[in-house]
């Protein structure tokens, strides 16, 4: 059964920094555009970043760019998201899955940051 575990959500102030992984477990992503993912409480579920099979192209919402790089690790099959400069705003449930919606598993429990102002 696919799993996907994300991890690195926490509190953190204003300004601050995390840095969120998201592995998968019962089949390999490597060849897969996947992407980052929040929710915050009460608003649906918005793109936040996506990166493609090779890692060669990026994109990002644009309330998050410059501030947030998304990266992956092909050995350990982990895709990471760099988050700099957090704002209360980020404030979110954090999510990942491949990009394309034909191509998601069920989502994980996600990883929750919270930005204090």
């Amino acid at each position: 059964q696919v799993q996907l575990v994300e991890s690195g959500g926490g509190l953190v102030q204003a300004g601050g920094s995390l840095r969120l992984s998201c592995v998968a477990s019962g089949r390999t992503f490597d060849y897969v555009d996947m992407g980052w993912y929040r929710q915050a409480p009460g608003k649906e579920r918005e793109f936040v970043a996506s990166i493609d099979w090779s890692g060669g192209r990026t994109n990002y919402v644009d309330s998050v760019k410059g501030r947030f790089t998304i990266s992956r690790t092909y050995a350990a099959s982990t895709v990471h998201l760099q988050m700099n400069n957090l704002r209360p705003e980020d404030t979110a449930a954090y999510y990942c899955n491949a990009e394309r919606a034909e191509r998601r598993v069920p989502w994980g429990q996600g990883t929750q940051v919270t930005v204090s102002s």
